[in-house]
């Protein structure tokens, strides 16, 4: 479908991608992150330099229209802004901080190995890997409010964005999922909403606007968990540096 035909004038993006940070040795060694601000590790750094190659080369590279923009904003955590700067420096764009896409709030559980969560909160750990609950006990932050911080994050980028913009935001994998349940409107209550997971790192979604004159702009998911061709073979995670 050629979404072009309806976009509304006033809305000036004609894309958002939502990309996800590189690797980090949390990542590896099955770590909770959250707001811990821990760098990308050797590995990570690979990754995103790939993800930013490959991002430049399908959407700036392969896009005729002379006249399009490209706005860059990115969670003001240092894994987020190291993944966002593998692209925007390839291309001279500016990185724009924006601490409410920052990855969800794990709470107690921030820095936690998962497999101590699991034996030392098991009740609590299963209600929260069957999509309930039992996090929240922990001072995780629950899942709607994620996706609506973000959410209006990018709607107020939107709204400062200048004519024909593409939008790339640098943010995190449980943020990233939140995000886009929200703009897609799916149907959930809290951490009980499981159609979407977090995708893998340096990894990346990608919608399209639907803006209908007089009513409130709608998005179009068209990709998600899509990386670069090299993600799709065992060199992804064990690189020859």
């Amino acid at each position: 479908m050629d979404f072009s035909t309806l976009f509304d004038n006033n809305v000036h993006v004609r894309s958002l991608t939502l990309v996800r940070h590189g690797r980090t040795a949390y990542n590896a060694s099955g770590r909770i992150q959250g707001n811990v601000d821990i760098p990308l590790d050797e590995i990570g750094d690979w990754q995103v330099h790939q993800t930013g190659k490959a991002l430049k080369e399908l959407y700036v590279d392969r896009v005729e229209d002379e006249d399009r923009q490209r706005l860059v904003i990115a969670s003001d955590l240092g894994r987020a802004e190291a993944t966002a700067h593998a692209f925007a420096d390839l291309i001279g764009a500016e990185v724009h901080p924006e601490p409410r896409v920052r990855e969800r709030n794990y709470g107690d559980w921030e820095g936690m190995y998962t497999r101590d969560i699991a034996t030392r909160y098991a009740e609590d750990f299963t209600s929260w890997i069957h999509g309930e609950d039992g996090a929240l006990k922990h001072g995780v932050e629950p899942d709607l409010h994620v996706g609506a911080r973000a959410a209006e994050a990018i709607n107020e980028w939107v709204g400062k964005a200048k004519p024909d913009t593409d939008l790339f935001v640098f943010s995190h994998g449980a943020c990233i999922a939140d995000t886009v349940r929200t703009l897609l409107a799916i149907p959930g209550e809290g951490d009980a909403n499981n159609v979407i997971f977090s995708m893998r790192n340096a990894h990346w979604a990608r919608l399209l606007p639907i803006a209908v004159p007089g009513k409130p702009l709608r998005w179009a998911l068209t990709d998600y968990d899509k990386g670069p061709a090299i993600a799709d073979t065992d060199e992804w995670e064990h690189p020859k540096l």
